[in-house]
C-alpha cells in the first residue's frame, strides 16, 4: 500500500471526479517541477526544470488505468568527447492503479503470485502518486551512451584534444615492437663495430710485428 498522499503534491492526482464507473474518461494536463535525481549519471531532467505531463484516467473494473506522456529537457555530456549537451525528452507510460479492495477480490478469486501483488500500486483515497511512474519511464527513455553527435570522433587518446577541432590531428608515435627491434639492431651493429676495431687492432699488431 502507498504511504499516506498528499494531495498539494502536484504529482499526486485525484480520481474523485472520475469515479468507478467502467469506462469513464478523464483528460489531464499538468506542469510541474522536475523531482530531484531524474535522470543517470551522464543525462538527465535538470532539477530546475519543468516536467509537461498529458494524462488520459480511465476508470476499469480493478482500478483506474493512467495513460500518459512526459516531455521535459535533458542535460548531459557527450560519453565521447565530454562536451555539455541538450536534448528534449519524450517518454510514453501506461500503469494500473488498483482500489484498494481489488486485491482482496483478486486474493479470493486465486492464490496469484507474491512477486505481483509487491509490484501493484493502490489508490489511496481516491489518489494516485505519478512519481515512481514517471522516473522509471524517463529513466527508460534516456540515451544509455549520450553522444553530440552521431558521427563525434571524440577525443585524442594521447593529448585528450578534441578531434572534431582538428581533423588532422595525430603523433607520430612508433609502434613499440618496431621500436625493440631497432634498438636490438643497433646492439648488433655496435657489436659489431667492437669485433671489426679488435680485429683492425690484432692486423695491426701482426703487421708491426
Amino acid at each position: 500500500m502507498n504511504a499516506r498522499l498528499d494531495h498539494r503534491n502536484p504529482l499526486v492526482f485525484d480520481t474523485h471526479e472520475l469515479g468507478r464507473r467502467p469506462g469513464a474518461l478523464q483528460r489531464l494536463t499538468r506542469s510541474v517541477d522536475a523531482p530531484g535525481d531524474l535522470g543517470i549519471e551522464v543525462i538527465g531532467v535538470p532539477g530546475d526544470a519543468t516536467v509537461e505531463l498529458d494524462l488520459r484516467l480511465e476508470s476499469v473494473m480493478e482500478g483506474v488505468l493512467v495513460t500518459g506522456t512526459a516531455r521535459a529537457p535533458l542535460k548531459g555530456e557527450c560519453v565521447r568527447c565530454l562536451e555539455p549537451l541538450e536534448r528534449e525528452l519524450e517518454a510514453d507510460f501506461q500503469e494500473m492503479f488498483s482500489y484498494p479492495d481489488a486485491d482482496d477480490r483478486s486474493r479470493e478469486a486465486e492464490s496469484g503470485d507474491d512477486a505481483e501483488d509487491e509490484d501493484m500500486l493502490f489508490l489511496e483515497d481516491g489518489l494516485f502518486d505519478l512519481e515512481p511512474v514517471l522516473r522509471d519511464a524517463v529513466v527508460l527513455a534516456l540515451p544509455l551512451q549520450p553522444v553530440c553527435r552521431e558521427d563525434c570522433p571524440g577525443l585524442c587518446p594521447d593529448c585528450g584534444a578534441r578531434l572534431v577541432d582538428d581533423p588532422d590531428h595525430h603523433h607520430d608515435a612508433v609502434d613499440m615492437r618496431w621500436a625493440a627491434l631497432q634498438g636490438l639492431a643497433g646492439s648488433l651493429k655496435g657489436g659489431e663495430k667492437d669485433d671489426m676495431s679488435g680485429a683492425e687492432a690484432g692486423v695491426d699488431e701482426k703487421q708491426e710485428k
